[in-house]
Formats: structure tokens, C-alpha cells, sequence
């Protein structure tokens, strides 16, 4: 049986478009008539008709895709609960729009689009939650100002095997156009980790900042991201900490000159209570903390609360104020591997240091080289054999 298909005046001519995401194509009825509304999940009695094939909720990662069956697409918007928006482009022929990033796990969207002829619909769609969300930890913290030596850094809560596909989402600018480059490596901790070296030390006032634009992004194994990250910080004043440690003598250096020499002690050579070489960089001014060796691995040699703590690896190397070896400050090395100081040169130091500034390490009474992730050991490395640490390069 036939029937009789309903006249439309010039313009008001009925357009289906289809909204796709990850499989889910949303038919759409474009009407001349303002203020119809469709969904997805509805069936279509209160506005122009849809139909989703297939049904249900879909998997994420894929971009959102409208497309007409004739005519041009003027506007498409796509929404989600929170109002955050998915940006996109429609193509020279007007018949489709894509969006620039994928959908997100989990997550309705609302999709709203209107014709050149003034024919509007909306409709809705959702995806699947994920079943594992991946999440990351910024270094250095949001507005901080810190020393010419602090890298960008980022550690994982789950593994990341999709390294490269992430890393194209994580984007650095500074006000300097600054050349770095990212570096992959296993955090001290066991964890992922990315961190955006620049090729030389930060010149002083650069800004940077950091958009890892990750929802919808599959880091693989470790599940997706489902959210964005953003973060921005500032470099301070150029200053650096030299520490020789055949001399004995700690020297703090201020935009390329000598501001103070102090008299020290490092770690007893020739074993594990040793130092590390390397250009470190301050990690954390951590005050007063409890030091006991054990967490070393070092027995019981110690237990002792110490004063102007400042870190600089993660196995346990700090410069400090070390009264009990006023001894050897300026004389010997006999510490269980850190820069001990006199309370007031400490004191001192502590007040004119800033997270971030590189500690250089010199001399031979050392055990080594401070390793890449113990800490931010990326100083030690080339820059050309740093670049070749991106997923990307």
C-alpha cells in the first residue's frame, strides 16, 4: 500500500542527518519550524522523528560525526552534562561536521544542529563507562614559581602502553618559544612517567604551560582519561647550587656569580653512604622532618630530626643542617650520603633557594651518578640522547 507523502513549502524541505560515535548513528530530522526537539532515547511524539541503530550506550575514543542526507549543515553543537562542549568542523560540502577530539567514556552528550534552511533538531547520545580510568599527577603545582632546572613532570596512576598517542595530546607552550622535549621512564615509584625537558636551563620569567587535552584518550592497559589537565607555572630567578665535594664547600651562585661559599660535609666515600654526582634539582623545601636510616637501607644508623631539610633525590639525598658533624664541615666527607651543613649555614642556604634551582654535584669522593627517575636526573643526560626518550621521536 502507498501513501502520500506531506508537501513542504520552498526551504521547509525535511532533512535527516546522522549523528555517529563510536557505531551509534542518530537520525535527525531537520525542520523549518524553530524550538523542535528530538532524543535519542525518546520516541519522537514531541518532535521530529529519530532513530539510533544501534541502541544503547557505545564505546568511546571515536570522534562524534553529524551528517546530512541533502542540504548543509550551518551550525552543529555537541554538549555534555556538565556543559563542557566538543568542538568540531564542518566539511567543505556542508553535508557532515566531525569533531576535533573524541567522546569521553561515560558520558551523555546532547547534540543540537541546524540546516541553512533554518531547520533545527537535537538529540542525544551516550557512551559506555570505561572499565579502568587512568588519572596523572603535574609537577610543578598550578601558579608555582620554581628554580631554572625543574622539568615539566607527569606520573601515572596506571600503566601507559599507548605512550605515543599520548604524548601527541600533551601540549607545552611557553612565552619564549623554548625548545625541550618529552622523555619517558619508570617513576622511583614503579609508576609512568613523562617529563618535558627543556634543551638548556629555562631562561628566568618564562611562563609554561601545559594542556594535556587526554579525555577520551586510551592510555592502553592502564585504562582511559577522562578528563583534561591543565597547568601553569613560572621560572624564577637564575641561580644554581655548586657542590664540590673534594673541597668540602657548598657555593651558592646568582645569575652567574658567586653570592656565598659555605664550609660542608657529604657522604663518607667509598661505599653506599656516599653521595651521587650530577646536576640534581631541588625537589622540596621540607623543614624539619624525622631522618631515620632504615628507609635507606642503611640499618640503624641513624634516627634524628633535622632542620632545613631540603630534598633532592628520592632515595634519600638531602643538603641539611648537620650540627652533630661540625667536625668535618669544610675538611672531610662523613655523612650517610648528605650535605650537612652548620645550623646557620643552613639556615642560610634554605632562605635562598627555590624549588627547582640544580644542584651541581662534583668531585670524586662520590658513588656514582644520580640516576634518571631518582629524582629529576634528566640534567645528567645529553640532550640528544634525552630526545631520543620520546615516544615520538
Amino acid at each position: 500500500m502507498s501513501r502520500t507523502l506531506p508537501r513542504f513549502p520552498l526551504g521547509r524541505r525535511p532533512v535527516r542527518p546522522a549523528v555517529s560515535v563510536g557505531g551509534v548513528v542518530l537520525a535527525v530530522l531537520l525542520t523549518g519550524c524553530s524550538g523542535g526537539t528530538a532524543d535519542a532515547d525518546a520516541d519522537g511524539k514531541d518532535g521530529p522523528a529519530i532513530s539510533v541503530t544501534p541502541t544503547g550506550k557505545q564505546a568511546a575514543g571515536e570522534p562524534v560525526r553529524v551528517t546530512l542526507a541533502e542540504g548543509k549543515l550551518a551550525e552543529v553543537t555537541v554538549t555534555d552534562a556538565k556543559g563542557g562542549r566538543l568542538d568540531g568542523r564542518i566539511a567543505d560540502d556542508g553535508r557532515s561536521w566531525t569533531s576535533v577530539r573524541p567522546a569521553t567514556p561515560g558520558t551523555r552528550y546532547s547534540v543540537a544542529a541546524k540546516n541553512t534552511g533554518g531547520g533545527t533538531s537535537t538529540a542525544a547520545f551516550a557512551t559506555a563507562a570505561p572499565a579502568k580510568v587512568n588519572k596523572l599527577a603535574m609537577a610543578p603545582g598550578k601558579n608555582a614559581t620554581v628554580g631554572v632546572a625543574h622539568p615539566l613532570s607527569i606520573v601515572f596512576d596506571h600503566p601507559v602502553k599507548n605512550r605515543a598517542q599520548v604524548e601527541k595530546h600533551l601540549k607545552v607552550t611557553t612565552s619564549n618559544n623554548t625548545e625541550g622535549s618529552w622523555g619517558w621512564m619508570r617513576d622511583w615509584s614503579g609508576r609512568d612517567r613523562v617529563d618535558w625537558r627543556p634543551k638548556e636551563y629555562w631562561r628566568p620569567g618564562t611562563k609554561v604551560s601545559l594542556d594535556a587535552e587526554l579525555s577520551g584518550i586510551d592510555s592502553g592497559a592502564g585504562g582511559w582519561f577522562v578528563r583534561d589537565y591543565a597547568t601553569t607555572y613560572t621560572i624564577g630567578r637564575s641561580q644554581s647550587v655548586a657542590v664540590d665535594l673534594d673541597r668540602h664547600r657548598l657555593t651558592l651562585v646568582r645569575d652567574g656569580r658567586a653570592v656565598r661559599e659555605v664550609p660542608m660535609s657529604a657522604g663518607t666515600p667509598g661505599g653506599e653512604k656516599a653521595s651521587w654526582r650530577g646536576r640534581t634539582v631541588l625537589m622540596a623545601k621540607e623543614g624539619t622532618i624525622n631522618m631515620r636510616s632504615e628507609t635507606v637501607g642503611l640499618g640503624d644508623a641513624y634516627n634524628k630530626m633535622v632542620d632545613y631539610s631540603m630534598r633532592l633525590t628520592w632515595s634519600g639525598m638531602y643538603a641539611h643542617a648537620a650540627p652533630w658533624n661540625t667536625g668535618y664541615f669544610g675538611n672531610a666527607n662523613r655523612s650517610s650520603g648528605c650535605i650537612g651543613m652548620s645550623d646557620a649555614d643552613a639556615k642560610w642556604v634554605y632562605g635562598q633557594v627555590q624549588v627547582g634551582d640544580p644542584f651541581e654535584v662534583t668531585g670524586n669522593e662520590a658513588k656514582g651518578t644520580q640516576a634518571l627517575n631518582n629524582g629529576y636526573g634528566e640534567w645528567n643526560l645529553p640532550w640528544e640522547t634525552w630526545r631520543t626518550k620520546s615516544a615520538l621521536y
